[in-house]
């Protein structure tokens, strides 16, 4: 277990047969570089502001209930 901690992988197996893979967890990253955010940036494609609130308008509800009158 310590070395699938520290990144190595191990096939299982059962009579010569792999049966399995012993890999570690991906750990989740909570930072992006800004490079990388920018790398990605320039190959996303554009977004209209038009069509956005458009989309948003649509699905958001447009009552403004009061939760405490029910």
């Amino acid at each position: 277990m310590d070395a699938v901690q520290n990144g190595q992988s191990f096939t299982v197996t059962r009579d010569g047969h792999q049966i399995g893979e012993l890999i570690p967890l991906r750990r989740r990253r909570r930072f992006v570089p800004r490079s990388e955010f920018a790398a990605m940036s320039r190959t996303a494609s554009d977004v209209s502001l038009e069509a956005f609130r458009s989309d948003q308008d649509a699905t958001a509800e447009q009552e403004t209930d009061d939760p405490y009158a029910r």
